[in-house]
């Protein structure tokens, strides 16, 4: 999980100019690669936190343990570090993509509980319950984007592990990690048909590619195997060297909200419903266990509106929010600035975590 995660974080950082270029849908604002990397970024280090400390920590301050501490159990249990690179991640997940990617981690750790190893019957569990939570966390979801690859990964490796019987020889876990790959590949060549966006602009979805690199990650880490150079050859936009395809397109209105709060199911369900009405690209997924004393449950909340305001009012009527960021759905990006550049931007604009202080003026907020 750690190589995996790491090696993640490093194509997604080399990738991410080329996803943002071709990031035209659900908005086109050209922050996909950026997004993705920053969120995998935050998984990476959480996992490193774990393995290095000894422990799955609960705070930041927890990760610094000693390093000559009893080997923790958990350290073997696969399940429990990633789910703890999961919730860091949705803690700090940037955009749809970001976000969906969260979900999908958390998601995916929990049929890998209590187990030392990733076989093929759990990589098809982890996989279907991932795909399955990602779609359902979106009020609108569409295919045609990272949410088909996401799918179709999931059919192929529960394909290959129905074929062997369930077989848990690391030769069928081979096998099923390759069938995910060319699946997710094969999902992100038909995105571009699906998406009527995508298809005028004749270009593949960046959320879609940034999902296929990182499961052809996955499978590298696993196998010990060198990334697939030639999977990117002839991807309609991937190639292309011209200025951002996003950046002649008609300039999105509204601004993107986010934010994590308690909530009870039913109020959850209020929220959805209300931000439904007020405006699109919802996204609300459950962060880390069950209820809390008071029966509340933890969410990372996700919206595109027009009125910051309102969705914010909203929100604070609902429960108590913390993690609110703002930022500008038009304000356009550098296309040349480097991921590590850009990055370290996001970082350095962190503030408090109310709605009219985190309104960035490089349109991306903590």
């Amino acid at each position: 999980m750690k190589r995996w995660l790491g090696k993640a974080e490093t194509t997604l950082g080399n990738h991410s100019d080329r996803l943002n270029a071709i990031n035209i849908f659900p908005v086109a604002d050209g922050d996909t690669g950026t997004n993705l990397y920053l969120t995998v970024r935050a998984a990476a280090h959480a996992a490193d936190a774990v393995v290095e400390g000894g422990a799955a920590p609960t705070s930041a301050s927890a990760t610094a343990q000693s390093h000559h501490a009893a080997p923790d159990p958990s350290l073997h249990d696969v399940g429990a570090v990633l789910a703890r690179a999961g919730q860091v991640a949705m803690e700090q997940a940037r955009g749809n993509s970001g976000t969906l990617f969260a979900v999908f981690l958390c998601a995916a750790a929990e049929p890998l509980a209590g187990h030392t190893r990733i076989s093929s019957p759990l990589l098809a569990a982890a996989l279907n319950r991932a795909q399955i939570r990602a779609w359902s966390a979106l009020s609108d979801p569409v295919p045609g984007t990272m949410l088909s690859v996401m799918e179709a990964a999931a059919r192929a490796a529960a394909a290959v592990d129905s074929a062997h019987d369930g077989d848990d020889s690391n030769q069928t876990l081979g096998l099923a990690l390759d069938a995910a790959v060319e699946a997710a590949l094969a999902a992100v060549v038909r995105t571009e048909e699906q998406l009527d966006a995508l298809q005028a602009a004749h270009v593949v979805d960046a959320g879609g590619v940034g999902m296929l690199l990182i499961l052809d990650c996955l499978r590298s880490a696993v196998l010990g195997e060198e990334l697939q150079s030639e999977l990117l050859d002839g991807l309609h936009g991937y190639d292309v060297q011209d200025p951002h395809i996003h950046v002649g397109m008609p300039r999105d209105e509204g601004v993107e909200v986010m934010c994590t709060i308690s909530l009870s199911p039913l109020d959850a369900a209020m929220m959805r419903q209300r931000l439904d009405e007020m405006g699109d690209s919802v996204i609300m997924s459950q962060v880390g266990g069950g209820a809390d004393e008071a029966g509340l449950y933890r969410w990372r909340v996700h919206v595109h509106v027009l009125d910051a305001d309102l969705a914010v009012a909203l929100i604070r009527s609902l429960g108590e929010p913390t993690d609110i960021s703002v930022s500008e759905l038009a304000v356009p990006r550098d296309p040349e600035a480097p991921a590590a550049t850009v990055a370290a931007t996001v970082d350095a604009a962190v503030g408090p975590a109310s709605a009219a202080e985190t309104r960035n003026p490089d349109g991306y907020a903590r």
